[in-house]
């Protein structure tokens, strides 16, 4: 007998590998790794562990949700590819979380943010960040209240990057794009936090939101959004 509103996280879409079991809002268990790009080696076990951990199987799950990008491309492809296989095996909905969505979720109980969110009542705005290539970054803005404010793009990043933003609010940028960007943005208003990652427990709150509303992915036709198109690099030959 399954157990009730049971649900299987996936976050495969940067260096972390992150699985996460959760009973309706509530984090049963958790497993990660640190930095090390290794998903295809890991997250099955990964997966495995997190289910003892939480006492519970297989065939309790009622869904599988996974993180959808943007982020890099191998690893939400292997991601995706497992929870597809787990929904499709089991016969059980899949769902899907955006990358910043989910770190915008960690920043809001971050203790860095915990007194500019009261004093501010909500007025200042969160930027996720992924890095891309060169100065490029993947961003999005929500508010304190986690509302999207502006849509998820890829940004160049020079000086003059997000002014008319700053010029209102003041903006907390996190994520591993954003150590690059507090080279170049050295407005007054532009604030850098460090420790916020994807996470698959940062998944539970919009994913058990998803779930309650029936907003399923189709299994079959679901993939990754990239935002990019993946652009293979052929290694130099050596000179001898």
């Amino acid at each position: 007998m399954k157990s009730s509103n049971l649900i299987l996280h996936i976050e495969t879409a940067t260096d972390v590998c992150s699985v996460a079991i959760s009973e309706g809002d509530r984090k049963l268990s958790q497993v990660e790794s640190g930095h090390e790009r290794s998903h295809a080696r890991l997250l099955n076990p990964y997966i495995r562990e997190a289910l003892r951990q939480a006492g519970r199987d297989f065939s309790s799950l009622e869904a599988v949700a996974v993180s959808k990008g943007p982020g890099s491309y191998t690893g939400l492809r292997i991601g995706v590819s497992t929870a597809k296989g787990i929904a499709y095996a089991l016969d059980i909905p899949l769902l899907s979380c955006g990358t910043l969505e989910n770190m915008a979720h960690g920043a809001v109980n971050h203790p860095s943010l915990t007194g500019p969110l009261n004093e501010t009542g909500g007025q200042l705005l969160l930027c996720p960040m992924l890095d891309a290539r060169r100065m490029e970054v993947y961003s999005c803005f929500y508010t304190g209240t986690l509302e999207v404010h502006r849509e998820v793009a890829a940004d160049i990043l020079t000086a003059a990057s997000y002014g008319d933003l700053l010029k209102k609010h003041h903006i907390y940028f996190f994520g591993n794009g954003s150590v690059k960007s507090s080279q170049v943005l050295t407005h007054p208003h532009a604030h850098f936090i460090e420790g916020i990652d994807p996470s698959a427990v940062n998944m539970i709150p919009p994913v058990w939101k998803r779930f309650r509303n029936n907003l399923f992915e189709d299994v079959a036709y679901f993939e990754p959004y990239y935002l990019k198109d993946f652009v293979a690099t052929i290694p130099r030959k050596k000179v001898l």
